[in-house]
């Protein structure tokens, strides 16, 4: 559905150069040699460095037997190395495969094996994991190991080998690679030619695997260009050189390194790195780097507003504000805008949505026509659809069904998984391949999409459908609630029942007094049906490794109660 008021907006048909992401990078910096790539804790490396050290790191790369097609797993934060080895393994015409350095052992050996993969690039603060994992892994795999400290300014360097680096200056052994010493060591060789392909791997991302083990994305240079080409088309605020992007969000996640990094890199703007993230650092980070944007899950921001090296500073330097990752509830939304507004910010936070299988965002809310519980408007050259779930039959406006879509960011398939990848990229009456979400939502006679809720996620309750997502926002509008996290637990009567985890603004409220307070306000809210039977107080709620609310964890814990 193409919305009138916005077509003349955003060109609908954006022309994607036939370039590799390694090649977009050597434009830009053959255009802005002498501007800043990225900042690493007040280190600056130029474009014109950052595009020697890519091509030194392929080198590296290639001297250790890295070919066209092989996958090297990358399983590295957001420090200069990684996105320096990210772009020289696209250079060479190697896979990235990305995951995350606090994956478990088990996890670690799962991704290997997937791709085949003969090295794994980690941090010596994980080498024994990874050394162990790489020993049980399918393949013989070398692991090459690298320090934080050799990115940071001479003034941190010390402290942080005294406070953090000292007990893995032992590390690597064996016949494993120390990135640092072989970086110098390595001859200069002949870098092959590689060409723009189209439906090449470049790229695997995982899924988030809320159930089951994780499925591997495969993504080509296309996807990330195609999205870095449409978001700059889509925010509406001029993204120049020169101009910064707080990069907290991770590389191995779609969001992480498709937005904060490729987006930012590609049209010759800064990325301030934070390997981790933490409320203290992240507010001193807003505080004295002051970047243009920030973009995050909503568990992010939401620490934000507690954030009290924040308490009196002007962020009318902010430009942009972007959420997804995870649903922003409207009273979080409305806590956010109004924290910008107090602190002299023109703008508001935005909602966008997507998902790995189409890198990351794909829609995102206009800058100056919020529509409440809107997710906004799809991408240049991305078409959103409603169906019936099951079937390919449209829905009309308003009528909830599956979110599809379509557009020239969507995966090549899931690794080793044809059947999978057959249910979610499916051809359509009009010829073209879509991507079957699996999420609920409906689209108004505007084109403006909403979210509604994973379908697998739906809670039934004697017949009633019950989603989480509008109940935990009402259950945030009751007083005193700080976060919540609502799931279904197994029920013999109802089928399942309404639960209800909740973190108070005071822990010292809890009390049954205080849960019977909540179900009141609720009341006023919500149907009866949807009402929680059964609310359990928090000190905190888990995440995932990007910071989710972990709802599948609190589920499990109920199944165990169950058995």
């Amino acid at each position: 559905m193409e919305n009138k008021k916005y077509t003349g907006t955003w060109r609908r048909h954006l022309e994607y150069p036939r370039l590799t992401m390694y090649q977009m990078i050597a434009k830009i910096a053959s255009q802005y040699p002498d501007y800043t790539a990225y900042d690493f804790y007040g280190r600056k490396t130029t474009y014109e460095q950052f595009h020697r050290r890519i091509n030194r790191a392929a080198m590296a790369l290639v001297s250790l037997g890295v070919k066209p097609g092989d996958a090297v797993t990358v399983c590295l934060p957001n420090i200069p190395q990684a996105v320096d080895i990210f772009y020289a393994l696209d250079r060479i015409g190697a896979i990235a495969n990305m995951i995350h350095p606090q994956s478990a052992k088990e996890e670690i050996i799962y991704y290997l094996n997937q791709p085949k993969s003969r090295w794994i690039i980690t941090p010596d603060m994980f080498y024994e994991k990874v050394r162990a994992a790489a020993d049980a892994a399918d393949e013989d795999v070398t692991v090459i190991c690298l320090r934080i400290q050799d990115e940071l300014p001479v003034h941190l360097k010390a402290a942080y080998i005294l406070k953090a680096g000292r007990p893995y200056l032992k590390y690597p052994q064996n016949d494993d690679i120390l990135w640092s010493r072989y970086l110098k060591e390595a001859p200069e060789v002949q870098l092959p030619h590689v060409e723009f392909e189209e439906k090449r791997t470049s790229v695997i991302l995982y899924s988030g695997g809320t159930t089951g083990l994780p499925k591997g994305v495969c993504l080509s240079d296309l996807n990330f260009n195609a999205l870095a080409m449409q978001a700059k088309e889509f925010i509406q605020v001029q993204l120049e050189p020169g101009l910064t992007m707080l990069s907290c969000m991770p590389m191995f996640h779609g969001f992480g390194l498709g937005i904060n990094i490729h987006t930012i890199l590609v049209h010759g703007a800064c990325c301030i790195l934070m390997p981790s993230f933490n409320i203290k650092t992240y507010a001193d980070m807003i505080r004295k780097k002051k970047p243009n944007f920030i973009a995050g899950v909503p568990t992010i921001f939401d620490a934000l507003l507690h954030a009290d090296g924040l308490k009196n500073v002007d962020l009318s330097f902010m430009q942009g504000m972007f959420c997804g990752g995870d649903s922003l509830q409207v009273e979080l939304k409305k806590r956010i805008d109004d924290f910008l507004k107090e602190h002299n910010a023109t703008i508001q936070v935005r909602e966008g949505y997507g998902l790995t299988e189409c890198v990351t965002a794909s829609c995102l809310t206009p800058k100056d026509d919020y529509r409440e519980s809107s997710i906004g408007l799809p991408f240049p050259d991305t078409e959103y659809a409603i169906v019936r779930p099951g079937t390919d039959e449209p829905c009309a406006p308003g009528e909830e069904g599956e979110i599809v879509l379509k557009g020239p960011t969507l995966m090549l398939g899931y690794l080793n998984h044809p059947e999978e990848t057959a249910l979610a990229l499916r051809r359509r009456s009009d010829g073209d391949i879509w991507l079957y979400t699996g999420d609920l939502g409906h689209m108004d006679e505007d084109g403006f999409v909403y979210f509604h809720q994973r379908i697998k996620r739906m809670i039934v309750t004697n017949g009633y459908n019950v989603y989480p997502d509008p109940l935990e926002n009402s259950i945030l509008r009751c007083a005193g609630v700080d976060r919540c996290c609502v799931i279904g637990v197994k029920d013999s009567r109802r089928g399942q029942r309404v639960k209800a985890f909740i973190v108070l603004k005071d822990p010292a409220e809890k009390s049954e007094e205080k849960k019977k307070a909540i179900l009141t306000q609720l009341k006023e809210m919500v149907a009866s049906y949807a009402i929680p039977k059964e609310i359990e107080f928090r000190d905190e709620l888990p995440l995932t490794l990007v910071g989710k609310v972990a709802f599948h964890k609190l589920e499990e814990e109920e199944e165990a109660k169950c058995a």
